[in-house]
């Protein structure tokens, strides 16, 4: 049996790395282009097309290859040229539009010249696929489940194989079942959807229960705003996550899986599917894999949307055809899960950590990270920061290098104010706890929590009433209903909230949303009303006189809420005869004074802002200032 696996695995290969080898030794020029959401949105379609029709017109042979997100979101589209005949490594540009994929066809592919001040950085020199490691900000981080972003075509399984893909597969089908379960479990690995659970113990569990139809599921249910992990990976790398899949079957004996992945991922659910497809016609999935009695079947399904289907009971609620409401545990979904039979789910991110520990060893994983957290985590860093994309990171390296040192710190030098860890459900940390270790222990202990991997960066002009109202509105709505504690409690907390950020915050408040938030933590049963109200609680304890100050004060310290801030003009700074404020007002609120200076009538002032960011940076003479009755320089429009 071990002879056939090879036999039938070695022929695949075999024709992967011919056309591997046929892609390198062509003397052409080689154009990578980023082609995730996150290229399509900035204009990745357009740059391809523009590639593609100023390459026929200037007839010039090249190559283009579609590749998947290497991270640098804030950069797209972004492509790589390798041009052998220029004597140049290949290149990395950033922000490439139509009309700069044809500048750069023109002159670096016709005439050699490679644009510098177009070019983000290099890579190193006789590179097949350009290595993201050695673009600027990427040598910092490590990469084991984004390792091939950005380098493979995610439609090609050749490509997948042709960088080891799959190979763990072959080692894993000549081991006994019972010896993948202890590689995992000695790797450390814990569950990257949020819980942190010993992935190997879940999977022993699972291999231990009884039950003649086994299923697995990969949770790729991401709903926390501004997360964006998970989608990437399937649009990046399909088959490590498949090939994860295909592990954790094996090892718990499992015939069926499902991807249960978001409808509003079309991208992602097109590449899975095709990804599906292309393992089983080459029998590295469906029945007889690679020759063996082993078989396995995987199907996708498209869920609603529901955030609180992330939650594993109501993900098996939903694929059964219910209502996604979470069910009460024990029994856990191992023992009985999707259709009663023992089920094993597992988020993307930890299922695509699998095949890497099996090709390295559980020894190479565990050196990798803290001792109580081995590994990478993957975070989408959103919000006030320079670089904002997907950073992999050991575990252990601290917010203050991940935000400063990695993703470029805090923009138009404005001061870092917190950081929400965990999404929704997670904690708001001031600067005092940049030096906090990212694990899944040291995060609990301050606070947070680790989560699905979201991080939102706030500057100094952020609030934390509005962010924590931001978070609990999308929780509340987000609520199945089933628990009061939930359903009724998080409108309460909300109620509260949204009084406050008007100015109508009453003394009690405060108290009574520290004891409202304590009792939905008790009462809820899942993990979406027992984590709602974090926000609340990290932010009351770390920024309460922020809290108090739109209490007692009626002041918004962040100048963000509307209802506690106002717009006026500065008429020592204000330039006589400029009309530009007045001309971006869509309610027509700026007026002219008696000495033709500007002002705003702020009974029809909406503050909408376009005003102050329409104003001259010579000049700056719209401010923004809470209270709004502390507003100096307010004119009275003239009476008509």
């Amino acid at each position: 049996m071990t002879e056939e696996i090879h036999q039938l695995f070695n022929a695949i290969r075999e024709e992967a790395e011919k056309r591997r080898n046929a892609f390198r030794e062509a003397p052409v020029p080689k154009i990578h282009i980023g082609m995730a959401t996150c290229g399509i949105a900035s204009g990745a379609i357009e740059t391809k097309k523009a590639f593609e029709e100023a390459l026929a017109e200037q007839n010039i042979e090249a190559q283009i290859h579609t590749v998947g997100c290497v991270g640098h979101c804030y950069a797209e589209p972004i492509v790589i040229i390798d041009h052998p005949a220029s004597g140049f490594p290949p290149v990395f540009y950033h922000e490439v539009t139509a009309g700069k994929a044809k500048m750069l066809t023109k002159l670096f592919l016709a005439e050699g010249d490679p644009r510098f001040e177009h070019v983000y950085g290099a890579t190193e020199e006789n590179e097949l696929i350009p290595s993201v490691m050695e673009f600027p900000r990427f040598n910092q981080e490590k990469r084991v489940v984004m390792e091939k972003c950005g380098r493979i075509d995610p439609e090609d399984i050749y490509d997948y194989i042709a960088e080891s893909g799959y190979s763990s597969l072959v080692k894993a089908l000549q081991l006994k079942p019972e010896e993948i379960i202890r590689e995992v479990q000695e790797s450390g690995l814990r569950g990257r959807g949020g819980a942190g659970f010993p992935t190997g113990r879940k999977w022993e569990l699972a291999r231990q229960a009884r039950g003649e139809n086994k299923i697995i599921i990969c949770n790729a249910d991401e709903g926390d705003p501004g997360a964006y992990m998970d989608r990437t990976i399937l649009e990046s790398n399909p088959h490590q996550v498949l090939e994860g899949m295909i592990l954790c079957a094996y090892a718990v004996g499992a015939g069926n899986a499902t991807v249960y992945v978001r409808a509003e991922y079309p991208l992602a659910v097109k590449t899975v599917t095709r990804a599906i497809q292309q393992a089983k016609e080459l029998r590295l999935l469906g029945k007889g894999i690679l020759g063996t009695d082993f078989d396995l079947e995987i199907n996708v399904f498209r869920g609603s949307g529901a955030f609180v289907c992330g939650e594993e009971t109501a993900l098996i609620q939903s694929i059964e055809g219910h209502r996604g409401t979470p069910q009460h545990r024990p029994p856990y979904p191992v023992e009985r899960g999707l259709r009663g039979q023992p089920t094993v789910i597992n988020n993307v991110k930890t299922l695509a950590s699998v095949p890497q520990i099996l090709n390295h060893g559980a020894a190479w994983y565990r050196s990798i990270g803290t001792e109580s957290s081995p590994g990478t985590a993957i975070f989408s860093v959103v919000g006030s920061v320079v670089h904002p994309g997907l950073v992999e990171i050991p575990m252990g390296v601290t917010l203050r290098t991940l935000i400063f040192d990695i993703c470029g710190g805090i923009p138009n030098k404005k001061k870092f104010k917190a950081v929400q860890i965990g999404g929704p459900s997670g904690g708001c940390l001031p600067a005092d706890f940049l030096d906090t270790p990212i694990d899944f222990d040291s995060l609990t202990e301050a606070g947070a929590m680790m989560g699905s991997g979201g991080m939102v960066v706030m500057d100094e002009d952020s609030c934390v009433v509005d962010v924590s109202r931001y978070f609990l509105d999308f929780t509340q709505k987000e609520s199945c209903g089933k628990c009061t504690f939930c359903r009724v409690g998080t409108y309460h907390l909300l109620s509260i909230l949204e009084r406050l950020t008007k100015g109508e915050g009453k003394e009690g408040d405060l108290e009574q949303l520290e004891n409202l938030s304590l009792d939905i933590k008790n009462g809820s049963l899942c993990g979406l009303g027992k984590t709602a109200p974090n926000p609340v609680l990290t932010s009351l304890r770390y920024f309460r006189d922020e809290y108090e100050a739109h209490v007692s004060e009626k002041r918004c310290p962040g100048k963000i809420c509307r209802a506690l801030t106002a717009f006026y003009i500065d008429l020592d700074k204000c330039a006589r005869g400029c009309d530009i404020c007045g001309g971006c007002c869509p309610v027509d609120a700026v007026f002219s004074t008696k000495n033709r200076k500007k002002a705003i009538d702020q009974t029809r002032c909406v503050k909408c802002g376009e005003c102050k960011v329409a104003c001259p940076p010579d000049y700056q003479a719209v401010k923004k200032v809470s209270p709004p009755s502390l507003a100096p320089f307010i004119e009275r429009p003239p009476k008509i």
